[in-house]
């Protein structure tokens, strides 16, 4: 496929696709008669676990890393399987932090929930009073 039609299926652009293609992140794509990239459709589930490791934060160089053991073969299972169990406790880390953020946000939303719903009884509370009351 061309890495136009593969920019498409991955909604990455197609200059990323040739950036990752440099700095070491995808293979080379072979090339057709005229010299253009030539994708196999295997390449996406790659691209979409590169795209999983960039969302949970995983740095590039370590994306790097990651890629050229993938590309050494099995003999780096090893090495491969205790990065992503590393990265793994990174990320755990981070959605426990982020729960406690949602936490946080949600008792400021309850908050002011709860002060709107006091400031409309009060003001149905003024609205049933009698006016000679009110003064």
């Amino acid at each position: 496929m061309k890495i136009s039609d593969l920019a498409k299926r991955c909604g990455l652009s197609a200059h990323t696709l040739r950036y990752y293609e440099r700095i070491g992140l995808l293979p080379y794509a072979d090339r057709d008669r005229s010299g253009q990239r030539d994708y196999d459709a295997s390449i996406l589930s790659w691209i979409e676990f590169l795209g999983r490791l960039k969302t949970t934060g995983m740095p590039i160089r370590d994306m790097l890393l990651y890629a050229k053991l993938a590309g050494s073969g099995k003999a780096t299972f090893g090495e491969r399987r205790e990065m992503l169990k590393k990265h793994r406790e990174h990320v755990r880390a981070h959605v426990a932090d982020l729960e406690s953020c949602l936490r946080v946000l949600d008792g400021k939303i309850a908050s002011y929930e709860e002060a709107e719903e006091r400031m409309r009884d009060d003001k149905r509370k003024i609205a049933d009073t009698p006016a000679r009351a009110r003064t």
